[in-house]
């Protein structure tokens, strides 16, 4: 009679201990879905930020190996992510549009509206009015006697700092909710599976086990847990990735190999803190309340 007895009992903790893995991998899923769309996000808006452009105009008298050497010098800083020579022709194409260039030398007799310029895009942290400000500063500090202006669109800097300002805030706003939801899923999951060994917690304890001892292998296996539910919740991610990748045309998901550790990092950070934080106030319930109240 032991055996069956036996039986029922192992099969029952595992599959308490499958079901907890599974609904802490959907929980993380869902927690991997927002996480991976701020990642996602966050490269956009760098992206955004570091095609800003701005150029540089010279004084007509500047012939263009001294232009050239400002532009050599000008590479060597480090708050721009790409520093461009743009000559004469490019800039009356880029201004006239293709083929369009010898229609405008013609009407303008041949004279070049735009003279050679230096075009150069700032790195994430400087493109903002404040930064471009100090740019432009430092340009006109160092180049002041060659330099006529410093030429950027400050609508254009205000709009992609203000537009992912707020979108920003909206995502943190749900993180902040999804977290909510999913620590209390996580606490009652852990909770139900812990309360089918309550008994085994109680009689520990009555032999004289200390707290510390029988909290030790249910939190080492809290960390399993969040572990391979971390990795779980990752595949389910990226499976969810690959198919909107590839089975629909009109979506195409940017994801490299630092947003996948982030990621992976993010889940599995999330896992293992939520499971262990879960497992020891469920813990400390069991150990609190005295035998009749485990009935």
């Amino acid at each position: 009679m032991a055996k069956p007895i036996d039986k029922s009992s192992r099969r029952g903790v595992k599959t308490s201990y499958i079901s907890t893995i599974v609904g802490v991998s959907l929980v993380l899923f869902m927690i991997g879905l927002v996480s991976g769309g701020y990642f996602g996000l966050d490269n956009i808006q760098r992206q955004a930020k570091e095609n800003l452009t701005a150029d540089i105009f010279f004084k007509p008298d500047l012939n263009d190996a001294d232009i050239k050497q400002i532009e050599l010098e000008l590479k060597t800083w480090n708050e721009f992510s790409e520093v461009t020579n743009v000559s004469a022709d490019r800039a009356l194409e880029d201004f006239a549009g293709e083929g369009r260039s010898e229609e405008i030398m013609e009407i303008l007799d041949g004279d070049r509206p735009i003279p050679t310029n230096i075009s150069f895009k700032p790195k994430e942290k400087h493109a903002n009015i404040e930064g471009m400000n100090a740019l432009e500063a430092k340009i006109l500090s160092q180049y002041g006697d060659r330099v006529i202006d410093v030429n950027y669109q400050e609508s254009s800097i205000e709009e992609v700092n203000l537009g992912f300002k707020q979108i920003v805030l909206l995502f943190a706003i749900v993180a902040a909710l999804l977290i909510v939801i999913a620590v209390a899923m996580i606490n009652s999951t852990i909770r139900l599976a812990l309360y089918s060994k309550r008994f085994s917690i109680k009689t520990m304890q009555l032999v004289g086990a200390t707290s510390r001892y029988i909290r030790r292998p249910f939190l080492w296996q809290a960390v399993g847990i969040g572990i391979i539910s971390g990795i779980i919740g990752m595949a389910i991610l990226l499976g969810l990735f690959y198919a909107l990748n590839n089975v629909m045309d009109s979506i195409e998901i940017p994801f490299d190999i630092i947003s996948f550790f982030k990621l992976l990092g993010t889940l599995l950070i999330s896992g293992v803190l939520i499971t262990l934080v879960s497992t020891w106030f469920a813990l400390n319930k069991y150990l609190r309340m005295k035998l009749d109240d485990l009935y």
